[in-house]
């Protein structure tokens, strides 16, 4: 019978170490996707509200929002592949106690555990992408966990909904577990070994990390409970600024942010996350309420842009590795605002069509921006770096969905969806503008 090795491998094939981060990145997609589908269930068996099952799932976003920073960081210092072994152990374990938990606040803590090992693994795949496989090969990476990513949130709700009808709701949560000790298996044997590192007591920063994680959450639940918090959120950010100034170690050097490429990308990152939340968002109430399309044909229709950007994901990144990221990322932010622009457009009279169809400009569109941008921060990062920078390309990402989910679902109410997406052109548009800080290819 073969065992695991007892030390880690020195190098692994570029397939084996590409199948292990491509099921990293799909876990963390597929746990929140898949949960939202069993909010109903849930709701019916624990009797409680829609108030109180709605934190089984902000539970687990509040807390990869929050400590994905700090876990890059963490990965830079104790060591990438040990700290993602780690994250993909507590997520396992987290997902367990889910399956098992007898009570909804059990549940949704065990939910903000599975949250904070998810964090670890969002945030050092693109890191180890840059330390484990050759930079010519960055693009066809990047494109793939993007794809990854797409395929978990398409199968999340599909995939729920068949185990909650098999099964019951807990097997929602218990299928994270095989799939997890699968991803330890493949992360352990596949994965080059870290190198040593010491010191990180005296290096790690733990306030840094306190005032940022307070900062976020406020600014999070701001978006979702009560915008007063936004007071938390910014007083947290101006205390975790003069930390940060007069830390020895601290946990974002406030010069590599000044760089004007990454604020580009983490701004651009952040711009249009927030329109692809209101495709997301908006998108079912509008097929639903103003086309008057039943449940099963809503599902189906908007499946249809995460299978897309799953299918465009590998291409793209073969693009941007002959083309160069930052053409690539124009392109890609290009079609976006197009597609925007023909939702606006189009007559009502062609139906669920005028709709759909623009999505499959957005989708692809996304899904070549996101490699070509993520390539293009990641390229030239420092060896002791990529997981903190790692972290922020992602919780860039995660402020634009928080924030989208909120602004877009409010302009929405107010002006319908032809407004909605006038907002969302322009704030690709304004990405658009932000791209030509990026670097051009050598």
């Amino acid at each position: 019978m073969n065992t695991l090795p007892l030390s880690p491998p020195a190098a692994a094939p570029a397939v084996g170490v590409l199948a292990s981060l491509a099921l990293t990145t799909l876990l963390p997609s597929l746990a929140i996707s898949s949960a939202n589908v069993a909010l109903p269930t849930l709701a019916a068996g624990f009797d409680a509200g829609l108030a109180q099952v709605q934190w089984v799932v902000l539970a687990y976003l509040l807390s990869t929002t929050t400590l994905i920073v700090g876990a890059g960081r963490l990965g830079d210092l104790m060591g990438r592949r040990r700290l993602l072994l780690a994250g993909i152990g507590l997520f396992s374990v987290a997902s367990a106690l889910a399956a098992m938990a007898p009570t909804l606040p059990l549940l949704i803590a065990a939910r903000a555990l599975q949250g904070a090992g998810a964090a670890a693994m969002m945030a050092l795949t693109m890191a180890l992408v840059g330390a484990a496989l050759p930079k010519a090969r960055g693009g066809s990476s990047m494109g793939l966990l993007g794809t990854m990513s797409a395929v978990g949130t398409a199968l999340g709700p599909s995939l729920g909904g068949g185990l909650i009808a098999a099964f019951g709701w807990q097997a929602v949560f218990a299928v994270n577990l095989p799939l997890g000790l699968l991803a330890i298996g493949l992360a352990w044997r596949c994965l080059p070994a870290d190198p040593a590192r010491g010191g990180l007591t005296a290096r790690f920063d733990l306030p840094g990390t306190l005032w940022l994680a307070l900062t976020l959450a406020a600014y999070a639940l701001a978006m979702t409970l009560h915008l007063g918090l936004l007071a938390v959120a910014a007083v947290g950010l101006f205390v975790y600024l003069r930390t940060q100034a007069c830390a020895p170690s601290p946990l974002m050097p406030l010069a590599q942010l000044r760089a004007p490429a990454l604020r580009a990308a983490l701004g651009m990152n952040a711009l249009v996350s927030a329109v692809m939340m209101a495709t997301l968002v908006i998108g079912p109430f509008h097929l639903s309420d103003t086309l008057a399309l039943g449940a099963a044909s809503v599902g189906a229709l908007m499946s249809i842009g995460p299978g897309l950007a799953a299918l465009s994901g590998l291409p793209a990144g073969r693009l941007v590795d002959r083309l160069g990221a930052r053409r690539m990322a124009q392109w890609g932010l290009a079609t976006m605002a197009l597609g925007c622009v023909l939702i606006v457009l189009l007559p009502a009279s062609l139906g669920a069509v005028a709709y759909v169809g623009p999505l499959a400009l957005v989708t692809p569109g996304y899904a070549l921006f996101q490699a070509a941008n993520n390539t293009a921060v990641m390229a030239d990062v420092a060896a002791d770096q990529r997981g903190v920078v790692s972290g922020l390309l992602t919780l860039s990402r995660n402020l634009g969905l928080i924030s989208g989910a909120s602004g877009m679902a409010a302009v929405f109410t107010a002006g319908g969806m032809r407004w909605s997406f006038v907002v969302a052109a322009v704030l690709v548009m304004w990405g658009l503008a932000l791209s030509r800080m990026l670097p051009r290819q050598r």
